[in-house]
């Protein structure tokens, strides 16, 4: 097991290359650390910008035991890595954090809400199913409308359908891809707020100002922060924040999305065990930005201050809408982040822009 907290020039292991690796990896070069990606792409954004890329499936026996002899610790950039790869890392005496139980409760959406109600977190009224028949059953006692979800995978609107009367529960379910999914009540919602916040290995937390978020076609588009919210509203994000972090016995950055209903109660959408891209506004607007309060955790550093320097619009830019990197960057108060994605497919983010006016 590697000695903590790790010495700058240390090598941190990060599996997964895209945006959020390249992020990581960047920040970790600030703070010394060399970076090594596990990646099945030989021309990673992340790669790019890392000491070494190992390129091979994220469940590659010789690719883990690999990473493992170069890092001393591997965190990752998105929750659908294999627990079988983390399993491996743990037996090569190599730890990964955030840790397993964050892992397998993320990637299941029906484990992600019983523990979340299991923590005293509030969600909507939820059901399992996993076979045509029950899905009618779900649906039927969770009542329509109903969201209809894959239990694993499926993001950014993927793998979900609404569904409007009971007759289309057997047909949702698989369309679905007859996969075992989760029937969600909707939330009478007046907005959408999200709250980063962050655990280091001694237990100290730290937690960022909430964001406003909006949505297209399951997508995120903007985020304002700091969101003008009531004191109220604030502790009642910490104290679920709270909740989720010790629940887990997390270490690192988790992004926690969630519902503000018009009485003020907070209920918790989703939880992400990595950096969120409604946290990109940190970059630009807080004294210490998500990326590197996440490194100095899982490296074993103190935490960093999270409090706002700058209210920022953050605004994602998708496919060929990255094409106009020129007129952003001429923006005196817009800060443009690229991702070093070769290619403009539509929908796919493509880079970030962070508008900063003034605090007040």
């Amino acid at each position: 097991m590697a000695q903590l907290p790790l010495t700058p020039g240390s090598t941190i292991g990060i599996l997964g290359g895209g945006q959020l690796g390249r992020m990581l990896a960047e920040a970790a070069s600030r703070l010394g650390f060399d970076v090594v990606v596990l990646e099945r792409d030989a021309d990673s954004p992340a790669g790019r910008v890392t000491k070494k890329t190992l390129v091979a499936p994220y469940d590659d026996p010789e690719a883990l035991k690999a990473l493992a002899g170069e890092a001393s610790v591997v965190t990752f950039e998105f929750e659908n890595v294999p627990a079988s790869s983390v399993e491996v890392l743990a037996g090569l005496g190599v730890e990964v954090a955030p840790g397993p139980k964050a892992l397998a409760v993320a990637q299941d959406r029906v484990a992600e809400k019983t523990f979340l109600n299991a923590e005293g977190v509030a969600t909507v009224a939820f059901a399992a199913a996993d076979s045509p028949e029950t899905a009618v059953e779900a649906v039927a006692a969770i009542g329509t409308p109903c969201l209809m979800k894959t239990r694993r995978e499926g993001y950014d609107g993927k793998g979900q359908q609404w569904i409007r009367r009971g007759d289309d529960a057997a047909e949702v379910f698989r369309a679905l891809g007859g996969k075992p999914v989760i029937v969600e009540a909707p939330a009478d919602f007046v907005r959408e707020l999200s709250v980063i916040a962050a655990r280091g290995r001694d237990g100290a937390t730290a937690v960022y100002p909430l964001a406003e978020n909006h949505h297209e076609s399951g997508v995120l588009r903007r985020s304002i922060a700091p969101a003008r919210v009531s004191v109220a509203t604030a502790d009642q994000a910490e104290r679920i924040a709270a909740k989720v972090l010790a629940g887990l016995g997390y270490v690192g950055v988790i992004g926690i999305e969630l519902f503000e209903l018009a009485d003020g109660t907070l209920l918790v959408n989703e939880i992400a065990p990595r950096v969120h891209n409604t946290g990109h506004w940190t970059q630009d607007g807080c004294e210490v930005d998500q990326f590197e309060q996440h490194i100095r955790a899982v490296a074993g550093w103190p935490l960093g201050p999270t409090a706002p320097i700058a209210r920022v619009e953050m605004v994602n830019l998708l496919g060929e809408e990255v094409d106009a990197w020129p007129q952003y960057a001429g923006e005196p108060h817009t800060r443009l982040h690229l991702y070093g994605k070769r290619e403009a497919k539509p929908g796919r983010k493509m880079a970030h822009i962070n508008r900063v006016s003034p605090l007040g």
